[in-house]
């Protein structure tokens, strides 16, 4: 079963300590970056550690986005020892479900960017709802999904 857990001075380590498959780079920034501008932003923003059986398996950040509004999924990455296991698909419902709290602000918009050379990201999260807005910016086409 895979949950969220809040990073904290407890596991931030262990988030630094995954690892993107060759190539991936491309596609989303490590932890590392993500967690700086986690605490730039930290008053709209939660960093997850994806976690299955205990162990940190991935990483994803929440942020909202207060002039639009709407929720942002950032920086949703899996180990790449743990990929192709379905633990991003199950960490995105999670991602969801945590939105549908609306603990930042009132919207029902979720939205993230892919990378318009990563086809199996891009198939992940039309799977889960997610449609292109055909809004792009350089190599990334946004794609929302709209809760009821």
């Amino acid at each position: 079963m895979i949950e969220l857990k809040a990073i904290t001075e407890d596991n931030f380590l262990d988030a630094f300590d995954l690892k993107l498959a060759p190539g991936q780079e491309a596609f989303v920034s490590h932890p590392i970056r993500s967690l700086a501008q986690a605490y730039v932003y930290r008053e709209q923003c939660q960093p997850f550690g994806i976690y299955s059986d205990g162990k940190m398996v991935g990483y994803v950040m929440v942020i909202y986005d207060c002039d639009v509004p709407e929720y942002d999924v950032w920086h949703m990455m899996i180990d790449e020892s743990m990929q192709g296991r379905g633990y991003g698909g199950a960490a995105l419902d999670r991602v969801i479900d945590y939105i549908r709290t609306k603990p930042f602000g009132s919207s029902n918009r979720i939205a993230l960017t892919c990378s318009k050379e990563n086809p199996a990201a891009r198939k992940l999260y039309e799977k889960k709802g997610f449609r292109a807005t055909g809004v792009e910016d350089e190599d990334e086409i946004e794609l929302v999904l709209m809760l009821e």
